[in-house]
């Protein structure tokens, strides 16, 4: 039951407004194998977490790279599943490694929408040049993806845009942080966005989930029905924020809850920075969250930490 928020405005009149700003949440079963956000191999060029899942081995949730090109991807919620069905993560890391734009590859991905159970998929080509463009194609929707204007969107796990309780709820939070963003330091903005991906306020009842996802979703809807999932097998385990500022930089920052401590990336067009280390006293304004794992704490200069289980 993923969740992705984001608002984008390719020309902003501010320099201290951002092109970009999403804020995201993967929701997985916790024993299912698979790497936290990290560049691929030694060429820093993309940036992501890897699922390991055998036969579905190097698949992504979402991803971006220093040439600009950005995905991301959740289920759509459906009763039943098709076993032999491609994995949908390869759609994600196929398109941060093709030369295709993205309106080109989602009609590509449209004429192939059969092979894979129920999908979103969000492709976006960022440059300060000729502008930044998002595209979004649903194999449970329309037959041809879009391009979508500036503004801000929601997705979870039906059409983009459906406004399920748990998203619109998601969404007035994320809106009420972005309005705040041009006052506040990155570090801010950062921490306020991953407070809002960790609200578990239930938002029920919700007769649209309840009607998409029928029988399969009855036991856990309760659970379900929050922006951040918490279960005993299955739930929340990354938050993701990528800001890209006016001028061209963007700031990834994921939160691992299950693994191991996360990491701030910087992108620049062709190059790129190290993870920043956390040092120093935490100063934090986000309370620190409590997982199946450990606890979240902050560090000065990153946003935050798990500790291990005791």
């Amino acid at each position: 039951m993923c969740i992705i928020f984001f608002k984008f405005d390719p020309r902003p009149v501010s320099k201290n407004a951002y092109r970009l700003i999403l804020a995201a949440n993967r929701d997985e079963f916790y024993h299912r194998p698979s790497k936290a956000a990290d560049f691929w191999g030694s060429n820093n060029e993309i940036l992501s977490g890897l699922d390991m899942e055998e036969g579905k081995e190097g698949g992504t949730w979402l991803g971006i790279s220093t040439r600009g090109k950005l995905a991301a991807l959740t289920n759509y919620l459906q009763p039943r599943l098709d076993p032999d069905a491609r994995g949908r993560g390869e759609l994600v890391s196929h398109f941060l490694t093709t030369d295709m734009d993205s309106l080109s590859y989602l009609k590509k991905v449209s004429k192939e929408g059969h092979l894979y159970n129920g999908f979103n998929l969000i492709a976006a080509d960022l440059s300060t040049e000729k502008g930044d463009i998002i595209c979004y194609y649903g194999n449970r929707g329309n037959d041809k993806p879009v391009v979508l204007e500036p503004g801000t969107y929601g997705l979870s796990n039906a059409l983009l845009d459906t406004p399920w309780k748990k998203l619109c709820f998601g969404k007035q939070l994320f809106l009420e942080a972005v309005g705040r963003s041009q006052a506040l330091p990155k570090d801010a903005l950062v921490a306020q966005l991953l407070d809002m991906l960790n609200n578990e306020e239930a938002q029920l009842p919700d007769p649209a989930i309840e009607d998409q996802g029928r029988e399969y979703v009855q036991p856990f809807l309760s659970k379900y029905a929050a922006v951040c999932v918490r279960c005993s097998d299955y739930g929340t385990r990354t938050n993701t924020v990528i800001l890209v500022d006016a001028d061209g930089p963007a700031t990834h920052t994921a939160c691992d809850l299950a693994s191991r401590p996360p990491a701030r990336f910087t992108l620049m067009p062709g190059e790129m920075t190290v993870p920043q280390p956390g040092l120093g006293q935490p100063r934090c304004t986000v309370p620190p969250l409590t997982t199946h794992r450990g606890t979240c704490v902050y560090p000065s200069n990153q946003i935050c930490f798990l500790a291990s289980a005791s």
